[in-house]
């Protein structure tokens, strides 16, 4: 199964709260926004769009 990660930069205000809770490190901040570097490895659990205060992130199966 494969998941699609978007983070929308407008919405991102980089606090790493995505970086923290991802069990296989899909996150990286760049240019102080979360950034997915490691797309293939996401899990689908949606960790990460639970804990974005912000509603930036979206996990979508593919």
């Amino acid at each position: 199964m494969a998941w699609k990660v978007t983070v929308d930069t407008d919405k991102c205000i980089g606090c790493g709260e995505c970086v923290d809770v991802c069990p296989v490190e899909v996150y990286e901040l760049q240019d102080g926004k979360a950034t997915p570097v490691n797309e293939e490895e996401c899990l689908g659990c949606e960790s990460c769009v639970e804990v974005c205060e912000q509603s930036a992130i979206t996990v979508e199966e593919v």
